[in-house]
């Protein structure tokens, strides 16, 4: 009884510690991908502006975000998506005050993106290429879709109350914003399925493609 005790004791143990290696491992991936987020927006984007001083961006952050739920699920990815991009409109005096915006923009394209990639799709429980493929595709249609929509609505009711821009103003920004978000997410989703079906023998060799719990 003493030796089944003692066996079950240590089963446990290295159960506990493979989650506790898991748990340091995705916090790991988390702050990589918040990391190559901020750096997306920060260097990689072409500037556009617009009527009344605005400004809107063509860049891929969105798409690493996506790529962040792919690999971490919707919690983690979108945290790390939305930390990242939060992060690089507090340090650009342009972008700053979208900042409250952006993080939960952000956060809602992982959580979508994540749900239909990993609740509906399970893609890190099967090996079946073509499955992945679509999930990864309907997973990005998904998160970049809503930000299409979420993107200038949020903002035209943003520049309004928060900002105080009229509502004329407000509308035209919006509509330009909603028009480069547009040609942002058509971009994103090819960048997200063409890199993360390309790596993904890789990432699961690297154990980067962690396996979600139901």
């Amino acid at each position: 009884m003493i030796e089944c005790d003692e066996i079950l004791s240590i089963q446990l143990g290295d159960r506990s510690m493979r989650n506790s290696d898991q748990r340091v491992h995705k916090l790991v991936v988390m702050a990589l991908m918040t990391a190559l987020c901020y750096v997306a927006f920060t260097f990689l984007k072409i500037p556009i502006p617009t009527f009344g001083g605005d400004m809107v961006a063509l860049h891929i952050g969105n798409a690493i975000c996506v790529i962040a739920a792919l690999l971490l699920g919707g919690l983690y990815g979108g945290i790390a998506g939305s930390l990242g991009m939060t992060i690089a409109d507090l340090l650009d005096p342009v972008y700053i005050t979208s900042a409250p915006k952006t993080f939960i923009l952000k956060l809602c394209i992982g959580l979508i993106a994540g749900f239909v990639a990993h609740n509906i799709g399970h893609i890190t429980k099967t090996n079946d290429r073509k499955k992945i493929f679509l999930f990864s595709l309907l997973a990005s249609i998904a998160g970049l879709g809503f930000n299409v929509i979420a993107d200038p609505i949020a903002g035209y009711f943003y520049k309004i109350y928060i900002l105080g821009v009229q509502a004329d103003a407000a509308k035209i920004m919006s509509t330009i914003a909603g028009g480069v978000t547009l040609i942002n997410a058509i971009a994103g989703t090819i960048v997200v399925v063409v890199l993360y079906n390309a790596l993904y023998p890789v990432l699961v060799r690297a154990g980067l493609q962690f396996e979600m719990k139901k």
